[in-house]
């Protein structure tokens, strides 16, 4: 019922751990898929008595703590915790770690969502925060506020600039100010980088995206490596309230099974879209962290297996011509969110990053971000001429 990782799968490849970690097949059945337990209470045999200890679904429910298992066993962590939305994960576990008048160390470039959880939610409680370039550990550690310090927060890659912050540095800068590091690990996956290995402290991921891999749920997780800390955490999700249910649960679950051939084929399209756009007279600049000009490329080939499926470019002619460029495309879908196996592309400055505009966390207004999916290569290729060149 914990959502610990289980000992014979961590010892296992990661496309084992994803099939089978978390779950055993039903005793009873031999159902050798964990089933939508879509209840919210428990039969108790006499007062406390509890089948395998549970008695409510908002503290616990057998299909959601298959999740929490799997995700632990994937990032390599000894709990996880399952919740409605990645932004709820994020507020339950700064809600357990921190305390107000404590203060934050937030990239200079995170999701707007993000910014806006710390900005005009934890800020009103009394948590402080500094932005600071993830790329630059130096910068971080000056960032720092000695006694008051008690996380550091992680994108790597970061959303939508794909800044690639390094690890082991910023555990290392963490851990001498006596503060936690938490990695957002959403846009890498547990297939491409498992952040608890090299030393941050708790994972975050908005399951919506890569984890659940259909943009058909919207869910988040936490993965942490310490019990203490999971003992809080754990704590503040039953309080908090904000769970995944069985069915978001369920299929947040089916995803993470074929997560990592679906990973190998995004990150093939995407290689073959950043050829594409780099050699396009429309574009200016295409980030990519592959890209050996990308200034995190070196940390990236470290701590990655892959470079991921997200890619983003300046267009040459200015906003306009993106906002054009967006509105054109048909292969590509005009949406937010990403992850999933469609393609899909956006434009940050008026859709997902809207809430940072006037901020320091501004992002440029000729950007464009694609999600590349696992559709047909050339396909994808023939729709973006289409949609630069109109």
């Amino acid at each position: 019922m914990t959502g610990s990782s289980s000992e014979h799968t961590e010892k296992t490849g990661f496309e084992t751990r994803a099939i089978h970690a978390g779950y055993e097949p039903d005793p009873t059945t031999g159902a050798v898929i964990p089933p939508i337990f879509a209840t919210s209470t428990y039969k108790q045999d006499g007062v406390g008595g509890l089948r395998g200890g549970y008695e409510y679904s908002r503290s616990a429910n057998p299909t959601r703590t298959a999740l929490e298992g799997n995700l632990a066993a994937l990032e390599e962590g000894e709990r996880g915790f399952a919740f409605s939305s990645g932004l709820a994960a994020e507020h339950t576990v700064i809600q357990a770690l921190c305390r107000p008048g404590d203060h934050v160390v937030i990239p200079d470039d995170a999701y707007g969502g993000t910014y806006r959880l710390f900005a005009k939610v934890e800020q009103p409680w009394g948590l402080e925060h500094t932005p600071a370039p993830v790329a630059d550990a130096d910068a971080v550690r000056a960032a720092v506020r000695p006694g008051q310090t008690r996380m550091i927060w992680v994108e790597t890659p970061t959303n939508p600039l794909l800044t690639i912050g390094d690890i082991e540095a910023l555990a290392s800068v963490a851990h001498d100010a006596g503060a936690l590091l938490v990695v957002d690990n959403t846009f890498a996956s547990p297939y491409l980088q498992q952040p608890l290995t090299l030393g941050a402290d708790v994972v975050v991921h908005s399951t919506t995206k890569y984890c659940g891999g259909h943009s058909d749920v919207v869910g988040g997780a936490l993965v942490v490596r310490d019990l203490e800390v999971a003992e809080r955490v754990a704590f503040h999700q039953n309080s908090i309230g904000a769970v995944a249910g069985p069915f978001d649960s369920w299929l947040t679950l089916r995803g993470l099974k074929t997560l990592a051939v679906r990973m190998e084929r995004h990150c093939d399209n995407a290689e073959r879209v950043v050829e594409f756009l780099g050699a396009h007279p429309a574009v200016s600049q295409v980030i990519y962290p592959g890209l050996e000009e990308h200034p995190g490329h070196a940390v990236a080939s470290r701590q990655m297996r892959r470079y991921g499926g997200i890619v983003s470019f300046r267009v040459a002619a200015g906003e306009q011509a993106a906002l054009d460029a967006c509105a054109r495309a048909r292969v590509f879908t005009l949406a937010e969110s990403l992850g999933g196996i469609e393609s899909l592309i956006e434009h940050p400055g008026r859709m997902t990053h809207a809430s940072v505009a006037g901020t320091e966390l501004e992002v440029p207004s000729d950007l464009i971000r694609l999600s590349v999916g696992i559709e047909t290569a050339d396909d994808l290729l023939a729709d973006l001429d289409r949609a630069l060149l109109g």
